[in-house]
C-alpha cells in the first residue's frame, strides 16, 4: 500500500489503556498493508514532571544536562507502545531519536534538525516492523542527546515523512482535527475538512495549539501531506495542504494567544535609525518581536510600542533600559495583562471589510483594541488578557456562523 508516519502526542499515550488504543490504531494500519513509522512523544504530563525534577535539584542546572533528563520521557513511551503492539501479535522495534538518526544542532532545549540518516529506519522498514520512534530529540556532532523544544514530536513525525518520502504523515490529538477556534472554549466551533499549509502556519504561530509551527514549515517545504485527526474517535480528520480556494475568501481560523508582553519606550529620538539600534539589540539576544506600533513624532521625541513572548518580556526591558541610558528617552512600560486575537483566512486581502466587521464584533462584545497587526491572511489585535474569550467567541459568531 505505502508508507504512513503517525505521531501520537503525550495525551493519546497518556496511560496503559491509551497505549493499547494507540496500538489497536497502528496495528489496523499495519494490516491494511502499510509499513508504519510511529513518533510517539511522553507520556502525559512526564515532560513537566522531569523539568520540575530537574529545577528540585537544581534551579539552574545546565540545559545540557537537562535534555539529557528530558530525552528519558520518550524512551518510557516508545518501549510500551512497541511491547503493546507485539502483544497484538505484529512485530515492533523501538527506537531513541539518535538511533533512528536524527542529527541536530548544538542548541540544547532548542535543538534544529540537521538532517536524518534513514539507514537504520530503511532497513527495519524492509524487515516488515513496525518502527516506534522517540519524538522530540537528536543527537549532535558532540554524542550529545539534544530536544527539539516543546512541540518537537511533531516535527520529528514531519522530519521522517519528508526523509522517507511517506505517503502521509498523520498526526493524531484528542480533537477530531483542526476547528475554527478551540472547541473546549467555543462549543459551535466547526471542524475543517481542509486547511492550506500558510493558514495552519498562521494559525499554530498565533496561539492555535494544534500543530507545532517549525512542522507546518516543514510540511509545506517538502510537500508532506498531513492529516490532523483524534486518537480516541475514529473518523476522518482535517487534511493540510495547498487547496485551491479558487477567489474565494474563507475565515479559517480564529486564534487566541495569552503568551504576550507589550512594551512601550517612550520618549525616545526621533532621529533616524533609532527603530535599527533598538530592535537590532533585542535581535542579538534572541528575542522575537511581533506587533509593532510608532507613534508619530513630536517635538523631535516618538513612542515605540511591541510585543514579545510573555518568557521573554522581562528581559527584553532590561534591553530596553540599557538601550535608552545610551540613546536618551523618557521611561519603559510593560503590560503583561494582554493578549493577541487573530482571524486567519486566505483570499483576505482582496475582500474588503473583513477589518471592519472584525472591529465592529469586538466593539459590540464592549473589548478594546490596543494594537493592530495584519498581513495577506490574517488580522491580529491586542486586547485585555481578560477579554481574550469574549473577544475570540464574538469574532467567531461574526464570520464563522
Amino acid at each position: 500500500m505505502g508508507l504512513i508516519v503517525q505521531k501520537f502526542g503525550g495525551s493519546s499515550v497518556a496511560n496503559a489503556e491509551r497505549v493499547m488504543n494507540v496500538a489497536n490504531i497502528v496495528t489496523d494500519t499495519y494490516k491494511q498493508g502499510n509499513d508504519v513509522i510511529v513518533v510517539v512523544s511522553a507520556q502525559g504530563d512526564t515532560t513537566d514532571d522531569l523539568i520540575a525534577k530537574g529545577k528540585e535539584i537544581n534551579p539552574k542546572g545546565s540545559k545540557r544536562e537537562m535534555d539529557m533528563l528530558m530525552t528519558a520521557g520518550e524512551q518510557i513511551s516508545i518501549s510500551l507502545l512497541a511491547m503493546a503492539i507485539e502483544k497484538l501479535g505484529c512485530p515492533a522495534i523501538s527506537l531513541l531519536g539518535w538511533q533512528a538518526g536524527f542529527n541536530s544542532s548544538s542548541a540544547y532545549g532548542a535543538a534544529r534538525i540537521k538532517n536524518i540518516n534513514c539507514e537504520r529506519l530503511n532497513k527495519e522498514i524492509d524487515s516488515h516492523r513496525i518502527v516506534v520512534v522517540a519524538g522530540f530529540q537528536g543527537i549532535n556532532k558532540y554524542d550529545d542527546l539534544t530536544t527539539f523544544g516543546r512541540g518537537g514530536s511533531d516535527t520529528s513525525a514531519v522530519a521522517i515523512a519528508a526523509a522517507m518520502r511517506a505517503d502521509k504523515c498523520q498526526i493524531f490529538t484528542d480533537v477530531e482535527g483542526v476547528y475554527t477556534a478551540d472547541p473546549r472554549k467555543i462549543p459551535n466551533a466547526k471542524k475543517l475538512d481542509e486547511i492550506t499549509y500558510d493558514e495552519i502556519l498562521e494559525l499554530a504561530t498565533l496561539g492555535a495549539q494544534v500543530l507545532n509551527n517549525r512542522s507546518v514549515e516543514m510540511a509545506k517545504k517538502y510537500n508532506v501531506e498531513l492529516e490532523v485527526l483524534s486518537s480516541l474517535v475514529r473518523k476522518p480528520g482535517t487534511i493540510v495542504k495547498e487547496v485551491a480556494k479558487v477567489e474565494k475568501m474563507l475565515i479559517s481560523g480564529v486564534a487566541k494567544d495569552c503568551d504576550v508582553s507589550r512594551i512601550s519606550v517612550i520618549g525616545v529620538s526621533d532621529e533616524p535609525g533609532i527603530a535599527f539600534k533598538l530592535f537590532s539589540r533585542l535581535a542579538a539576544k534572541g528575542i522575537n518581536i511581533d506587533i509593532i506600533l510608532q507613534s508619530v513624532g513630536r517635538n523631535n521625541t516618538k513612542d515605540i510600542t511591541f510585543t514579545v513572548a510573555r518568557s521573554n518580556g522581562e528581559e527584553a526591558v532590561e534591553i530596553m533600559r540599557s538601550f535608552i541610558e545610551n540613546v536618551g528617552g523618557s521611561d519603559i512600560m510593560i503590560d503583561n495583562k494582554v493578549a493577541k486575537v487573530s482571524i486567519v483566512g486566505a483570499g483576505m486581502e482582496t475582500h474588503s471589510g473583513v477589518a471592519a466587521k472584525m472591529f465592529e464584533a469586538l466593539y459590540s462584545a464592549h473589548v478594546n483594541i490596543s494594537m493592530i497587526a495584519t498581513s495577506e491572511i490574517k488580522i491580529s489585535v491586542l486586547v485585555d488578557e481578560e477579554d481574550a474569550d469574549k473577544a475570540v467567541a464574538a469574532i467567531h459568531d461574526a464570520f464563522i456562523n
